[in-house]
């Protein structure tokens, strides 16, 4: 019994692309190249996925001191404020 069931998968401009992957004999089905595209899919997102826990990881384990976020949200209210009066001031 099959694992899985057959799709329709609408490629759109994807298809020149599929079909050159034929042509060239490296793929014998559309299924092989779909199969192939969504494991380097999987292996892109996992790296994705590494390197995002790398960078938590890091910004949790960094030492420097923390920013208090009424400190953050003060700053950023007074660079637009600063922002929109030079943008008056120049019109």
């Amino acid at each position: 019994m099959r694992s899985s069931k057959p799709i329709t998968v609408t490629l759109g401009s994807q298809q020149k692309s599929l079909e050159g992957r034929l042509q060239s004999g490296a793929y014998s089905s559309a299924s092989e190249v779909i199969r192939a595209a969504l494991r380097a899919l999987d292996r892109e997102e996992d790296a994705i996925n590494e390197i995002m826990r790398l960078k938590i990881r890091e910004a949790i384990d960094d030492p420097g001191s923390d920013i208090d976020a009424d400190m953050v949200f003060e700053r950023l209210e007074r660079l637009h404020a600063e922002r929109m009066k030079a943008e008056d001031g120049g019109a």
